[in-house]
């Protein structure tokens, strides 16, 4: 299923946003939002993908003016099957396929498999030797995928296997009806791999503009968390033959699936960001050129957020307040827990979670239900989605309990409002609330980190804060020096406008020699173009 919602004829730049802006809030959403809204004077197009329609509300963004093209495209709205008459398929272009696959399970062969991919792209057209139907009916296809099942899985069901492969693929030769239709666009913008990095890897190849890959968080191991906690993935094999050791088949099919869009994404970007150093070293890892590569920490809007001091009442207020949306990842049910002791040695303290519900709902029952079947009722409330200038000035101490995150924008933004935070040990948490090693460690410690999924040491921290003014104080002051030192909207600004006006004004068809270029982007602490050996930058 797709829509055009805003009809332009052309971008300066084409954001590919995979189940983010402008359809659900807060995270990589706000940022897109700020992004857009910090450069006026750019003309930015969305294609916007995502699984279903039926998984989205309506836009919880209003769109800024210079947004001159909209496009929405849903992955698993699949038409009925038409009436289609089995083929013989074209041998040497699936033997072209075979090769490519073998070339995508081998590292160090992303080169090779990017041109492969180059070569094979008309095919996969309407009409084309591997196009959608080739993939589906013929006998080549039917072929290669009994062939496969037989040298690989592990899996007794060849049925769930044989669905499985259909399903994974189906959605790419969509995104080639993406490509091939989508307006003409200075450079590409995709914020993740996944399906969104894969299509800004077709439009590279297909137009020869530049391709700009931004990631908060590595898509691949967030897919990883989401998969293996995923009830929906098979596994048939019986008691005798699992080993609980081992992952299921499928489980690490689709795992394998979505590393291998990653690193056709890599391998297609003329520049990967990273938002901090712990996963720019893992974007390397996973298939990127460390001289591709570069750190842009996120940065917020100090003005308006640094004036919501002003509203705060005297003293520390006794809240505590996670942000963030109700699903798995963010570990509700831990801070939940960590209530408990809190209310036990702090009675006048409350919980807050501020955050949308509508996408987890099962989960989001799971975690009010906690909160009654502990007696939390009257302590635990939850906001649903709010605005954090009205939120902000309310809360002593924000919480963060996620099991994965990259450099959480809301974080930045408490301490630029006057919050220490309390968090466990994901990500860059570490370095927002210590900082690294140097003046920016000596700023002091803006909070605690505690180990995942850990309530009572998660209410330690809280408490140590809220029950001691004077640490609450140092914890404040620690914040604010560190963001408005190293996290402001302008530093971040700066740095995609030099990296967009750079992209931009390269022609067509050309990639810039590997190592070469223009300045890097400062990072934290002023440094230049880092590389596989260095360590020190955001």
């Amino acid at each position: 299923m797709s829509e055009i919602l805003v009809k332009g004829t052309s971008a300066d730049v084409m954001l590919l946003l995979e189940g983010t802006f402008p359809y659900v809030s807060g995270g990589v959403s706000s940022w897109v939002n700020q992004m857009i809204r910090a450069f006026p004077d750019i003309r930015f197009g969305i294609v916007f993908i995502g699984s279903r329609r039926q998984d989205y509300g309506d836009m919880a963004y209003t769109l800024p003016d210079n947004v001159v093209h909209l496009e929405t495209h849903f992955l698993y709205d699949f038409p009925p099957p038409p009436m289609v008459h089995g083929t013989s398929g074209d041998a040497g272009a699936f033997d072209r396929s075979d090769r490519l696959h073998e070339l995508l399970r081998e590292p160090g062969k992303e080169a090779e498999a990017g041109e492969l991919i180059r070569e094979l792209m008309p095919a996969l057209r309407e009409g084309g030797a591997l196009s959608e139907d080739a993939f589906l009916y013929s006998k080549r296809a039917w072929d290669t995928i009994t062939g496969q099942y037989r040298q690989f899985c592990t899996d007794p069901s060849f049925t769930d296997y044989f669905w499985t492969i259909r399903i994974m693929h189906k959605p790419l030769w969509q995104l080639v009806r993406i490509a091939d239709g989508l307006i003409p666009a200075k450079v590409y913008h995709t914020v993740s791999t996944g399906y969104a990095g894969f299509l800004g890897a077709m439009l590279r190849h297909r137009n020869g503009r530049p391709l700009l890959v931004s990631e908060h968080g590595i898509y691949t191991k967030e897919r990883k968390i989401d998969l293996f906690q995923s009830q929906w993935i098979r596994d048939n094999r019986n008691i005798f033959e699992r080993d609980i050791s081992q992952i299921s088949y499928f489980r690490e099919l689709w795992v394998r699936f979505f590393e291998t869009l990653g690193r056709v994404c890599y391998e297609a970007g003329d520049e990967i960001t990273a938002l901090y150093e712990g996963n720019r070293r893992r974007q390397i890892v996973d298939g990127a050129l460390a001289e591709r590569t570069r750190n842009i920490p996120n940065g917020i809007n100090l003005p308006r957020l640094a004036a919501l001091r002003e509203k705060r009442a005297p003293g520390v207020p006794p809240v505590l307040c996670l942000i963030g949306r109700v699903v798995p990842i963010k570990d509700i049910k831990t801070f939940v827990r960590a209530m408990l002791t809190v209310v036990r040695e702090y009675p006048e303290a409350e919980g807050w979670i501020a955050g949308p519900e509508d996408e987890d709902p099962e989960y989001a029952r799971e975690c009010r239900s906690l909160v009654e079947s502990l007696g939390l009722a009257s302590k635990v409330k939850f906001l649903g989605f709010q605005k954090i200038d009205d939120l902000l000035p309310k809360v002593g101490v924000l919480v963060l309990s996620s099991i994965s995150e990259a450099l959480p924008l809301v974080v930045l933004e408490g301490f630029a409002a006057g919050v220490p935070c309390v968090t466990t040990d994901v990500g860059s948490c570490s370095e927002l609330i210590f900082g690294l090693p140097g003046e920016d460690a000596e700023l002091g410690a803006a909070g605690g980190v505690v180990r995942i999924a850990d309530p009572a040491a998660l209410a330690a921290a809280a408490l140590n804060l809220l029950q001691h003014p004077d640490r609450w104080q140092a914890a404040q002051a620690a914040g604010i020096k560190r963001v408005e030192k190293y996290y402001t909207q302008e530093q971040m600004v700066g740095s995609y406008r030099t990296l967009y006006t750079d992209l931009m004004a390269q022609p067509d068809n050309t990639r810039r020699e590997r190592g070469a270029g223009p300045a890097r982007c400062p990072v934290h602490h002023g440094g230049g173009a880092p590389d596989a050996a260095k360590a020190g930058g955001r």
